[in-house]
């Protein structure tokens, strides 16, 4: 029987499904170009469209996690079962290029940490950009709040917290391959920290840093020049996020990577309750994807009884695949 997530994601969300050749991807390594949806608040708020690939031969998970613009946390949550080294051969996977805004007023540097993802808004256009991020690990998180982009550099140098000056031996780090920074640093309002490249890019969609916010060499080049001084940025802890998209309510469910939540279930009814979609949402299907937390957008209306859809629904709560075929 086929997989229990891939059904539900095929069945709920199908429109704009692209099929992605393996040759295509290897023309340029880990390249990047500005990437703009649209959006409209409150009737267009899921962007992106999911994708099929095939991966060549010696791709990683890892690989394909980085050529489409995912962070690591986005395909372990999708194929939480496959060797990530070395996925099978000769068979497509889905790939989770979709979205829900998060829940802010979409001004302009929005931050997700629960996601790992980054958006960079423009109002005037009414266009978002969005990008992975590596985060604060426990005991290092990233800062909740509201702040401003103070600083930017090129090359930065690394003035290190006296904490880990004894594991580097040195009190700062000028700029190379061994700085931790990249080539570029956005500094905020919160103290020391910032939105930077990163010389250890698998780190992105992780809980690696100690509070900066890590992004991949190819994404910070082009995020960097576009991002002015005094911009606003907003970092916010929103694991459960609420959407639409042609007039259908989808869900985001995300694990709660820094244990603030000590009941998820009822944090994410309650977060439905208050919503404007409430009775819109069949809670059946609203709950398989909390209980998922896969970080991919679920189609969650109501449905006539004899829509495939709600058949598809049923059939998956029956599917006991070995975890070798996910």
């Amino acid at each position: 029987m086929i997989n229990f997530v891939l059904w539900t994601m095929i069945c709920f969300f199908t429109a704009g499904l692209a099929v992605i050749p393996p040759d295509a991807l290897a023309r340029d390594e880990y390249q990047a170009e500005v990437k703009r949806y649209s959006y409209n608040l409150p009737d267009l708020t899921v962007i992106g469209s999911p994708a099929w690939h095939e991966p060549p031969p010696k791709e990683t998970m890892l690989d394909v996690a980085r050529r489409f613009g995912l962070g690591y946390n986005e395909v372990e949550l999708v194929y939480p079962h496959m060797d990530h080294w070395t996925p099978p051969s000769k068979r497509r996977l889905f790939i989770p290029t979709s979205w829900i805004l998060p829940p802010t007023e979409c001004e302009q540097l929005v931050i997700n940490l629960p996601e790992l993802r980054l958006y960079f808004f423009d109002k005037k256009t009414s266009t978002v950009q969005t990008f992975p991020i590596g985060i604060g690990d426990e005991g290092w998180e990233s800062p909740l709040g509201t702040f401003k982009i103070v600083d930017k550099r090129t090359n930065p140098t690394w003035y290190i917290p006296a904490s880990l000056q004894e594991k580097y031996g040195m009190a700062s780090m000028p700029p190379g391959p061994e700085n931790p920074l990249g080539h570029f640093i956005m500094k905020f309002s919160a103290g020391a920290y910032g939105i930077h490249g990163t010389t250890m890019p698998w780190g992105v969609g992780r809980l690696v840093s100690h509070g900066c916010i890590r992004c991949y060499p190819e994404h910070i080049k082009i995020l960097y020049p576009q991002v002015r001084m005094g911009t606003k940025l907003e970092i916010i802890y929103e694991p459960v996020k609420l959407g639409k998209r042609d007039g259908q309510v989808f869900v985001e469910a995300h694990p709660d990577v820094y244990r603030k939540i000590p009941d998820y279930s009822r944090y994410a009814m309650e977060k439905l309750l208050h919503s404007p979609f409430a009775e819109e949402v069949d809670r059946k299907k609203f709950m398989t994807a909390i209980r998922l937390k896969n970080g991919f957008p679920f189609n969650v209306s109501r449905f006539d009884v004899d829509d495939i859809s709600q058949s598809m629904i049923e059939l998956t709560h029956e599917d006991k695949v070995n975890p070798s075929d996910e």
